[in-house]
């Protein structure tokens, strides 16, 4: 079946003990129905109020009825969760709104907090001072590289590119998926653009123009392949973010020891800060949540020391520093100083490392929280600290190597000390977590391999813990500080990283700006005009330090993006291989109600990507297996371009076959923000409530339908049925979310508890059209019969006849990345014995 894109294979696991815990129960306690024969006798193997014995059974499924509390989630803990179905209220009080500003400072701010540390420092390890103006026309500068990038782009155009309040490359891209088809995974539904927070309610003046933008996008492949890997460019710079970081700041903050112990040379700096950084990724595992009461107010008081020293210092040795707001200063600084002036911009740069974080950490707080924090303590701080080491600097001009702690007053030195460590490593902490983050978001979008991910608190959605990234960044960080061990060499590679993420935020945000706010041509140039002019000004002179030390985050950035497009390349053509190899209905029609088989009272899940049309895993389950379930539901877990669904529209339930089948379609939507820590038990019982509510609003559809005339049902309902109710086609769209109804229901008596008639579960003829009270009944029957996991054990390859270079990525890497990776089984903690696996070969 090479042509088709599916090669079948016979291999099948059995998870249980043996196939006859199809449904639950022992084989001997039951009769294989297959049509004609009857079972309708309470299943024995139900043990109320005992336990199990784990003796003696063999292949029986043993199972406590103990009913689980009732749930609203298929996410156990979402509804813990504050902030899980939306973002905070427009009406938030000032109080509030100061409140969340406060906060930012320990969790957005360290790392640009922390730049003071190393800015002049290595500036003049490529400039040395001999005049007034070298120094002055640094500082010049550095105030206006944060005053034109962190505040006129940020603080006034980047926030309000958010994606109903989350920020990050992923966001952007997510946003822009949604208002044009650009997603390389085919599988985007009608329905989907329901979902209450799908569209942002944005002014279109310029209609024309976004739909000529979003057409051309559509049309052409290269460039939905040119924006993702734009997008992932960006992603793996903020992972080599999450890897110098930690380096530099924590060198950054212990080398103030160096001449102040006797003997404590760069030996012992890079075994401190070794120390240090095994500590702080140590500690990662147990979220941030245990240590962030504190972030706040030791950044506040880092701020509050770094104004202050400044000032001091100012009236100590120059206040006529502040001179250097005149941009002349910095025309007389390239004038003297030429090439190397230019090569001093890759330390100027470091001055808004960490300026990304205030769009990334955005889905923590607010725009305006983030905006004040910045405006009201971050900025003025900083210039005050910039100005008072250039004051210094004026007087001491051979203090550059150590300007920080010179500049600080003796007094002082041991507490401000103390401080900077901590602010180095709280900087640190946000950049970890910030890499944590772009890693779920790539997973959720098809473009990371799935790693297990520890969610660390109940009640912040963004904190979770991800080990392998963990551990990869902390082996990396120990061989970033062994190998360099200078914070200056460590400064030349983290520049192309920071800069690097910005230009990629510039062009995506001017995408936005076109076809999402449609803003006026003018101003939408203006803006990557300005500000990506500036970025690649800044670009060309941190990649002149390529050798000494620039490869670095080039080769992690490399490293990731290879890495993220193999993986999305590899589930495209994977998805697409499904798509071709789907079952036909016709030969469906051909197989009956019994599908060519026996069918035994259970539930099946057959867990599989496909949207649409009956998965090719399906007809190997009947080929191989010698009976098939009661009620076959194909349930597919799809990731929705947007932060979070909420709850009520988070299912979509359809039919497929005609009702005798007794097969359902059921696609469970998840944003990039949601968390899925499953429980099998509340899935299961979830999911039977949703399909009780979804075979009543059908019989009820149904109702209404009746009572149309002839000529209007042949006009009107037989199109509405076949869009709405029964799709015997398997194609249509899934189009009315299931539980928008159900916690008005929670409060009435569930369907399943109304005392029905126990009606037998077996198989119906064609002719007949069970009613609602019948399929119910059949529901709870199969229901206590229990459920199997139906599981395909897929394993890629590329046509014999395929490029020398998709045969390797395809067989060797994506093959290496997806046997190694995290099992979609493994997030459901299923238990073994309800499970069944059948082995496919996909050929590409």
């Amino acid at each position: 079946m090479e042509e088709e894109g599916i090669e079948e294979s016979s291999s099948v696991k059995f998870s249980g003990s043996s196939v006859s815990g199809f449904g639950g129960g022992r084989a001997e306690s039951f009769k294989w129905v297959d049509g004609s024969e009857v079972d309708s006798e309470s299943p024995p193997w139900s043990l109320i109020g005992g336990r199990e014995d784990g003796e003696g059974y063999g292949s029986v499924r043993r199972r406590l009825v103990k009913k689980p509390k009732r749930l609203d989630s298929f996410d156990v803990e979402s509804m813990e969760i504050a902030g899980a179905h939306g973002h905070r209220s427009k009406d938030v009080s000032l109080w509030q709104t100061l409140a969340l500003a406060f906060q930012t400072l320990g969790v957005v701010y360290g790392d640009m907090g922390t730049s003071p540390l190393y800015v002049f420092s290595d500036v003049f390890s490529k400039v040395r001072i001999t005049s007034d103006v070298d120094v002055l026309g640094t500082l010049s500068l550095v105030i206006y590289t944060i005053a034109l990038i962190p505040l006129s782009k940020y603080v006034f155009v980047v926030l309000r590119a958010n994606d109903n309040g989350e920020g990050g490359t992923f966001s952007l891209y997510s946003l822009i998926c949604r208002y044009a088809n650009v997603n390389l995974l085919p599988n985007r539904q009608v329905a989907d653009e329901h979902i209450s927070s799908f569209k942002l309610k944005l002014p279109t003046p310029e209609l024309e123009r976004a739909l000529n933008i979003k057409d051309l996008l559509e049309r052409k492949d290269y460039l939905k392949k040119l924006l993702l890997i734009l997008v992932l460019l960006g992603t793996s710079m903020i992972i080599g973010d999450g890897i110098l970081t930690p380096a530099i700041s924590v060198m950054s903050a212990v080398s103030g020891l160096q001449g102040r112990i006797p003997g404590f040379g760069t030996n012992a700096l890079v075994v401190t800060s070794i120390v240090i950084l095994v500590g702080l990724f140590a500690i990662q595992r147990f979220g941030t949540a245990k240590v962030g009461f504190a972030f706040a107010p030791a950044l506040a008081l880092w701020f509050f020391s770094l104004g202050s020293i400044g000032i001091y210092n100012m009236f100590k040795y120059d206040i006529t520093v502040v001179k250097s707001i005149n941009p002349a200063y910095i025309y007389l600084f390239f004038k003297k100083n030429g090439i190397q002036a230019w090569s001093a911009l890759g330390g100027c740069v470091l001055c808004i490392t960490g300026a990304e974080a205030m769009f990334a950490d955005l889905g923590h707080f607010s725009v305006p929280s983030i905006q004040i924090a910045f405006t009201g303590v971050v900025f003025p701080c900083l210039l005050l600290a910039y100005m008072g080491q250039a004051a210094y600097l004026i007087k001491h001009p051979d203090s550059a190597d150590q300007i920080f702690y010179d500049s600080v007053p003796e007094s002082l030195f041991w507490p401000v000390l103390v401080i900077a460590t901590i602010a180095a490593i709280i900087a640190s902490q946000a950049m970890i977590s910030a890499s944590f983050s772009c890693v779920k978001q790539s997973m959720t979008l098809g473009c990371f391999p799935r790693l297990k991910i520890i969610h660390t608190s109940r009640k912040l959605m963004g904190q979770i813990y991800i080990p392998v990234i963990n551990y990869f960044l902390m082996v990396m960080c120990i061989i970033v500080v062994a190998v360099f061990r200078s914070t200056t060499e460590i400064a030349n590679a983290y520049g192309i990283a920071e800069v690097g993420v910005m230009i990629v935020s510039t062009a995506l945000v001017t995408l936005v700006m076109l076809l999402i706010w449609q803003t006026n041509l003018f101003f939408a140039l203006c803006f990557p005009l300005l500000f990506g002019t500036i970025e690649l000004i800044y670009l060309s002179a941190v990649l002149s330090k390529i050798r000494e030390g620039g490869w670095l985050p080039l080769v992690f950035a490399s490293f990731f993006l290879c890495l993220m497009y193999m993986w999305n390349y590899g589930s495209v053509l994977k998805y697409q291989s499904e798509v071709r190899g789907k079952i036909s209905m016709d030969f469906m029609h051909e197989l009956g109600s019994s599908l060519g088989t026996v069918r035994v009272p259970g539930i099946g899940l057959l867990y599989n990507e496909l949207v649409q049309g009956i998965p090719s895993v399906f007809g190997r389950f009947l080929l191989d297996l010698p009976a098939i379930h009661s009620i076959i539901v194909f349930v597919c877990i799809k990731n929705v371009p947007i932060p979070v669904v909420p709850q009520e529209e988070r299912f979509l339930f359809r039919r497929i076959c005609p009702k005798d089948y007794h097969i359902f379609r059921c696609i469970v939507r998840y944003g990039y923000k949601d968390i899925r820590k499953e429980d099998h038990h509340a899935f299961e019982q979830l999911l039977v409530q949703s399909l009780e509510i979804f075979l009543t609003k059908e019989a009820q559809d149904l109702a209404l339908e009746s009572t149309v005339n002839e000529e209007e049902l042949d006009s009107i309902s037989v199109a509405g049925r076949a869009d709405d109710i029964q799709d015997f086609n398997g194609i249509g769209e899934l189009k009315v979310p299931l539980m928008r109804e159900h916690r008005l229901k929670e409060s009435e008596p569930s369907t399943s508890r109304i005392p029905l008639p126990q009606l037998p579960a077996s198989i119906m003829s064609g002719d007949e059209d069970p009613g609602l009270e019948y399929e119910l009944s059949a529901l709870r029957e199969a229901t206590d019969s229990g459920f199997t996991y139906l599981l395909g054990h897929g394993d890629v390859r590329a046509k014999k006849n395929s490029l020398f270079l998709k045969k390797l990525v395809i067989n060797y890497f994506y093959s290496f990345l997806r046997r190694n990776c995290r099992g979609g089984a493994a997030t459901m903690r299923v238990p073994h014995m309800n499970i069944i696996q059948v082995g496919m070969t996909y050929m590409v």
